[in-house]
C-alpha cells in the first residue's frame, strides 16, 4: 500500500490533496439544496456533505466553506431559515454538477441548467423537479468548527415528500429503485445497487466454563 504521512499530504500540490483527502473518505450522499432569497432570486447547488444527525426530530446537517467568498446557499437559509434538499438521480448529474459553478446572487443555477424549478403549497424554497426524494427544510443552528473554519448547517425535516416505489413496508427507502447517485470525491458519479440488508445485530451467546 502507498503510504501518506500528514507532512507528505502536507507538502501535496493543492489540486491532488483535494482529490486525495476528499476521495478517500468514501461514498457521499449527492443532494441538491435549493433556495430563495428574499428578492424572490433562486438558488439551487450541489452539496455532498448532507448528513442524517437524528431521527426524532428528524434532523440533517450540511457543511459549508468558509463564508469569506459569495455563498448564496448560506445567505439564502440565514435570510429566510428554508431550503430544500433534492436527491440527484442519474438523469441529472451533469446539470446537477454544473450548479457548484459560481453565480452571481441574481442568476438562477435553475436558467442556466436544464433543471427545473417546483414549489409546493406553503413552501417558499423551490424544489428540483422530478428528485425522487425532496425534502423542505427549516434551519434550526450552526456551529463553526475552528479547525479549517467550516460551518456545520443544521436543519429539520417540515414535510418531506418519496416516490411510492422507493419505499419498503418497514419504511425503509431503497434509493437504488430511483437510480439515485453518490459521489466520490469531488467529481465523480456513481449509481449505486443495493447488494443486502441486514437484520439489528445483537452481542453473540458467549460460552463460558
Amino acid at each position: 500500500m502507498v503510504e501518506f504521512s500528514r507532512a507528505d499530504i502536507a507538502k501535496m500540490h493543492h489540486l491532488y490533496r483535494i482529490n486525495l483527502i476528499n476521495s478517500c473518505s468514501g461514498y457521499k450522499s449527492a443532494n441538491l439544496i435549493g433556495t430563495k432569497d428574499e428578492d424572490g432570486n433562486s438558488n439551487v447547488a450541489v452539496f455532498s456533505s448532507v448528513t442524517h444527525f437524528g431521527s426524532n426530530p428528524a434532523l440533517f446537517g450540511f457543511v459549508l466553506r468558509p463564508t469569506t467568498v459569495l455563498r448564496n446557499t448560506y445567505d439564502n437559509i440565514k435570510s429566510t431559515r428554508q431550503f430544500t434538499l433534492n436527491h440527484i438521480h442519474a438523469d441529472i448529474i451533469e446539470d446537477a454538477h454544473h450548479t457548484s459553478a459560481k453565480y452571481d446572487k441574481d442568476i438562477s443555477e435553475f436558467n442556466m441548467t436544464d433543471l427545473q424549478e417546483e414549489y409546493k403549497s406553503g413552501i417558499t424554497a423551490p424544489f428540483v423537479k422530478n428528485a425522487p426524494i425532496q425534502m423542505a427544510m427549516k434551519f434550526e443552528e450552526e456551529y463553526h468548527i475552528k479547525a479549517n473554519d467550516t460551518l456545520l448547517v443544521l436543519g429539520s425535516i417540515e414535510h418531506l415528500f418519496i416516490e411510492n416505489s422507493l419505499i419498503e413496508q418497514d419504511g425503509f427507502v431503497n434509493l437504488s429503485k430511483g437510480n439515485i447517485a453518490t459521489i466520490n470525491g469531488l467529481d465523480g458519479y456513481a449509481i449505486p445497487n443495493l447488494h443486502k440488508r441486514l437484520e439489528y445485530q445483537r452481542p453473540k451467546d458467549i460460552i463460558r466454563e
